[in-house]
């Protein structure tokens, strides 16, 4: 797939519905594939975009689970934690992780009209407070950022919960490149 889609860019070709000599999944009709690509799309960005002397960038690392003790068979059914996009400022050593999910940021509430998802808050809860570690000052205060795409609908909000900063945070693909860059480089700033 990567192959035709390389060629399609290079031959400066449009996907359309029409009958032709390639063929593509559909984005809209594999959602698995979407996702995955909005995922690639925003690590690429932050692998080329930030500065690699100031920035440590990893995309899809494996977290570790800090277990002190555990059942002879737990490994074989614990699950495991991937992150999206992980980014640590070899100047200053704060980590931030980065979950991009490709859905609405906010949900219907059972008390409002909307309300952020609480299993997306839960996961990067996770994902931070298992990583840290009491001789890694860094890792006390690290950033959790939930990042979603939007049409036409912006949020940058941010809580601070145990010492970790958690962000949430919508791109507008409606938007132009350079207001797009300037919505992905949100997540490399202070938000309060």
């Amino acid at each position: 797939m990567m192959v035709s889609l390389a060629r399609l860019a290079f031959n400066l070709a449009l996907p359309t519905e029409a009958p032709g000599m390639n063929a593509l999944n559909s984005p809209d009709r594999e959602e698995q594939w979407i996702r995955k690509l909005f995922e690639r799309a925003v690590g690429g960005f932050f692998m080329h975009g930030l500065d690699y002397r100031e920035w440590n960038v990893q995309c899809g690392m494996k977290l570790s689970w800090q277990i002190s003790k555990k059942t002879e068979s737990i490994d074989s059914i614990m699950p495991s934690m991937k992150t999206d996009i992980f980014l640590e400022n070899k100047v200053t050593k704060h980590q931030t992780i980065i979950d991009t999910k490709f859905t609405d940021i906010v949900c219907s509430g059972w008390y409002r009209e909307e309300s952020l998802k609480s299993g997306y808050l839960y996961q990067i809860y996770a994902y931070l407070r298992t990583q840290e570690k009491k001789e890694d000052l860094a890792s006390l205060c690290s950033t959790g950022i939930l990042l979603h795409p939007a049409i036409d609908r912006r949020y940058d909000e941010a809580i601070v919960l145990d010492g970790h900063c958690i962000r949430f945070l919508t791109v507008d693909l409606a938007r132009n490149a350079v207001e797009i860059r300037k919505d992905l480089l949100k997540c490399v700033e202070e938000p309060f």
